[in-house]
């Protein structure tokens, strides 16, 4: 049988978000201090692997080739994103500020989905305009991402670090 897995680094960032954008919705509809634990655990585990690809391998092979300003950006907001992240992970459900961490997070990733592949002139649609192998980049993000979520199911992943906030 063919190799039928998809390679193109957007379409795989892609999936991610759709995968994360299911998990925030069932954390909406869930119930019982439990279930909301683990979703949300989940959603973190997802967001901390997916930064780090993008953070490792994506970004780097754009600098250059996209708008400085929308790069930059995306880090930023991966900042903002890993410190809710971090405070999710350490939290409980039965903690005042919980939902509203998570729900915060959510408003903040489908921000950064809009300016990665729903804008005009989105990130997504620049890297594919530029000259960037999609395909060897998917390859090499697949690899790590395997990686990353082997070392989730086995040892846990460490907190995200942010890159460009000072004492965060």
């Amino acid at each position: 049988m063919a190799d039928t897995v998809d390679k193109d680094a957007t379409h795989i960032l892609t999936d991610d978000h759709r995968k994360v954008e299911t998990l925030f919705e069932k954390f909406e509809k869930a119930s019982g201090a439990s279930a909301k634990k683990k979703i949300a655990e989940d959603i973190c585990s997802e967001l901390k692997i997916h930064a780090m690809i993008e953070e490792e391998i994506f970004y780097p092979a754009l600098k250059g080739k996209v708008d400085d300003d929308l790069l930059r950006e995306a880090y930023v907001e991966h900042d903002g994103a890993k410190i809710l992240i971090n405070e999710i992970v350490a939290g409980s459900p039965d903690e005042t500020f919980y939902d509203s961490k998570v729900t915060v997070l959510k408003e903040q990733i489908e921000h950064h989905v809009e300016e990665e592949e729903k804008m005009r002139d989105n990130m997504f649609q620049q890297a594919r305009a530029a000259d960037v192998d999609l395909e060897a980049l998917g390859e090499e993000m697949l690899a790590r991402k395997k990686e990353l979520q082997d070392k989730a199911e086995t040892e846990g992943l460490p907190p995200a670090e942010p890159t460009t906030m000072q004492g965060a």
